[in-house]
């Protein structure tokens, strides 16, 4: 056979092995910490590759999202159905510094609020917040039994539910346009708006299981390093500060020299 013919003649051998290497030695755990917002600040870790050549480790970090329960960052079981977004926005040491990107209730609690003979009511609204964040508001509540009511169904007229509508887009736009973005998440995570529009309402006709369901953040204003570090407090320091240098060591050094 001609050696032209027969391509793995004039090649060398095939399928010789690599060294196997564990990719996990080329990798560095990082800490999550939430907003000053929540009562719990350590969310969790993650694995980032080591910064070599022109891979930065922190580029890698910057823009990761991630969701943790409610109920882990208040230490509250209560709030075990709501599901919140965090995205890194600034890396500091071994500490990724997250922001606030969105919230979600399951979808198990949503269909455990859906029943028979009564009327689901919808609204949502784009709002900016004073510290020029874009959110997107979705609102969801039901009607419910007047006292001494004999009727079986709590059905409210097509009326009705168009006016409590403009009674949610018109209260969250104000809850939300009047305030920042961290002073929402703390009315979000008690439900006070949700009561606000239940109260409101009651004239038109009676609500309940009424929450800012979802939360969506369509646009944030230009990243400000400042306002992060002053979401976060003091406490992300940690272990990466440094230590005052004695005048002894300082001694040492210079004669040393």
């Amino acid at each position: 056979m001609a050696v032209g013919k027969n391509k793995r003649l004039s090649k060398g051998k095939k399928g010789l092995k690599k060294r196997a290497t564990d990719p996990f030695t080329r990798k560095d755990w990082y800490n999550l910490k939430a907003p000053s917002t929540f009562a719990i600040r350590n969310v969790g870790k993650t694995l980032v590759n080591r910064t070599s050549g022109i891979k930065n480790a922190n580029d890698a970090l910057k823009g990761r999202i991630f969701e943790t329960s409610l109920a882990d960052l208040q230490k509250d079981e209560d709030h075990s159905f709501v599901k919140v977004k965090l995205r890194v926005d600034e890396v500091q040491g071994k500490d990724c510094l997250s922001n606030f990107l969105g919230l979600d209730f399951t979808s198990d609690k949503i269909r455990s609020l859906v029943r028979k003979w009564q009327t689901l009511i919808e609204a949502s609204t784009t709002v900016r917040t004073s510290d020029d964040y874009v959110l997107r508001l979705f609102c969801i509540s039901f009607t419910q039994r007047r006292p001494n009511q004999i009727r079986k169904t709590t059905y409210a007229a097509s009326s009705q539910v168009r006016a409590i509508r403009q009674k949610m887009v018109a209260i969250m736009q104000r809850e939300a346009s009047s305030m920042s973005l961290a002073q929402l998440v703390q009315k979000l995570i008690p439900n006070v708006i949700g009561r606000e529009i239940e109260k409101t309402c009651q004239g038109i006709y009676p609500l309940q299981n009424t929450s800012v369901r979802k939360v969506k953040l369509l646009k944030a204003p230009k990243f400000d390093l400042g306002a992060i570090l002053a979401l976060h407090g003091d406490s992300t320091g940690g272990d990466n500060t440094g230590e005052a240098i004695g005048r002894e060591f300082k001694e040492q050094v210079l004669e040393s020299v």
